[in-house]
């Protein structure tokens, strides 16, 4: 590409904006030349979205994507920004770029590694978190030891059709078969084996017999040998605990108390003993396990990504963490009310638990410390109110339309405590307006008020003729009480005339 999209002396000034974080210089370049947000370099093809993504820099990857920038772009290596982003663990970034429906299952051509490769290499557990938001439905956390007597048929299909999927996603292999479990058990982030284990990832895969990737621990190992391998004494008992098989034998012959007597990992040695008597602790849910994810994302996508509109100091709607934005959001459970961006970001960083009991997987309300499961959006009252004032309202009658019809019905909304129409209620309108007011595209009943008379008095009083009665009301309100101008010049009197001709 090159310069296939401009000036190639614009796009590397972009690029180092973004690489820099010079959101003035990226916003400037942008507003000249919109097509350099999908500029790429010269031979690595790094998009200043890759840049921008590798280097936490939030709000230029939001410009960049604003601009038309590809969210899936590929670099040489075929790494997209999310892969970038997840290995240096950047989750605002991460968050950004799902906002915008990333690809989560891409692998690059190198190794074949996923996001949650890199995710799972550093052991960045909120990013693992993020990347499973649009599979963990917003339900309690009851799929392991789950009873089927408990639920329907139907339900219990849908949940083992969801295992299915997140199971298959998380555990996918790259070269040699290794799975981000593999890694994340290798480096010891005890974060991401238990996050990993419980969305379902096989803690018995092994690594394949071929591959270009070089494994010194040998083909056919489980995490369990990753883990020995590593060190990490509490990975080893997160995958004992979890069903992992201290007696399994990979192509060399050894079984994970092998591997760690030859990396020299003594401590380990009574632990991964197959006649060992070491009870193993319990390990509860992970606390990087977030239920609300996939709501606040899917109403985050559907308001935009704007955080909110910014009201005054003092106002009923602000938002009672952040104090700036107006409440968007409400907490199914204890009803608390939040903004998008505060929602966003409970779920996406806290790993505590609720203090009051909530289900596995439930955020901590910040108010009230109740387990939160899903966030539902508000309706705004004063947007229903908007709505009904825009249908009373004088300016959607024609001359065709009686103010019988506006009274009966809409003065029942706008003052139910009188009977009686009040027509101070309607601002006066000269004749010559009326020339100008249709009902073109408009699908209102015309008015008919050639009706007898009640005994109790309404507003058309006495039976009087719809055409008559429109003409008398907007006389009366202007001063005259006839049917006729007495000094009135040629053309009012005209206008006069084909206002009569037209509601007749």
């Amino acid at each position: 590409m090159g310069n296939s999209f401009g000036c190639s002396a614009s796009g590397e000034r972009l690029v180092s904006a973004a690489r820099d974080g010079d959101i003035m210089e990226a916003r400037a370049l942008l507003e000249l030349n919109p097509l350099l947000a999908r500029y790429s370099t010269f031979r690595a093809l790094n998009s200043p979205l890759h840049f921008a993504a590798a280097k936490g820099h939030t709000e230029i990857v939001s410009l960049l994507l604003d601009y038309g920038a590809d969210v899936n772009i590929r670099n040489y290596c075929g790494q997209t920004a999310l892969m970038q982003a997840c290995r240096y663990g950047h989750w605002e970034v991460v968050q950004t770029l799902l906002l915008h429906k990333a690809n989560v299952s891409r692998a690059d051509y190198l190794n074949r590694r996923t996001a949650f490769h890199f995710a799972a290499i550093n052991g960045h557990a909120r990013c693992i978190r993020l990347l499973v938001s649009d599979y963990i439905p917003s339900v309690p956390y009851q799929w392991r030891n789950s009873a089927p007597s408990a639920k329907g048929e139907e339900q219990q299909a849908g949940v083992q059709t969801d295992q299915v999927i997140l199971s298959k996603l998380i555990s996918k292999a790259a070269d040699g078969g290794i799975t981000p479990l593999h890694v994340a058990a290798l480096n010891g982030h005890v974060d991401c084996v238990q996050l990993l284990l419980d969305l379902l990832a096989n803690v018995s895969a092994t690594t394949f017999h071929y591959g270009s990737a070089i494994d010194l621990i040998g083909a056919g190992s489980t995490p369990l040998h990753y883990a020995a391998c590593g060190g990490s004494l509490k990975c080893c008992q997160v995958l004992i605990a979890r069903g992992a098989s201290r007696t399994a034998l990979n192509c060399n012959g050894w079984i994970p108390w092998d591997v760690a007597r030859v990396w020299g990992r003594d401590g380990l040695g009574t632990l991964l003993d197959p006649d060992s008597q070491m009870s193993v602790p319990p390990f509860p849910t992970s606390h990087f396990l977030s239920l609300p994810l996939m709501s606040i994302m899917q109403i985050a996508r559907d308001q935009g990504l704007q955080s909110g509109e910014r009201l005054a100091e003092g106002s009923n709607d602000l938002c009672a963490v952040c104090l700036e934005y107006r409440c968007t959001v409400a907490a199914e459970g204890c009803g608390h009310e939040l903004c998008t961006k505060c929602a966003l970001y409970l779920c996406s960083t806290s790993s505590t638990v609720a203090e009051i009991a909530g289900p596995p997987g439930s955020v901590p309300c910040p108010l009230c410390r109740r387990g939160i499961v899903s966030f539902t959006r508000l309706e705004r009252e004063n947007e229903k109110s908007n709505e009904i004032m825009a249908a009373c309202s004088i300016s959607g009658l024609c001359a065709s339309c009686s103010v019988e019809e506006f009274c009966g019905r809409s003065c029942t909304m706008l003052d139910r405590s009188t009977s009686k129409c009040s027509r101070n209620r309607i601002s006066p309108i000269s004749v010559g307006t009326f020339r100008a007011v249709t009902c073109t595209g408009m699908n209102l009943p015309l008015c008919t008020c050639s009706k007898p008379a009640t005994g109790s008095k309404s507003s058309c009083e006495n039976g009087a003729k719809g055409p008559e009665r429109v003409l008398s009301v907007f006389l009366s309100e202007s001063g005259n009480t006839g049917t006729s101008f007495p000094d009135a010049t040629t053309e009012v009197r005209e206008r006069q005339a084909h206002f009569v001709e037209i509601v007749s």
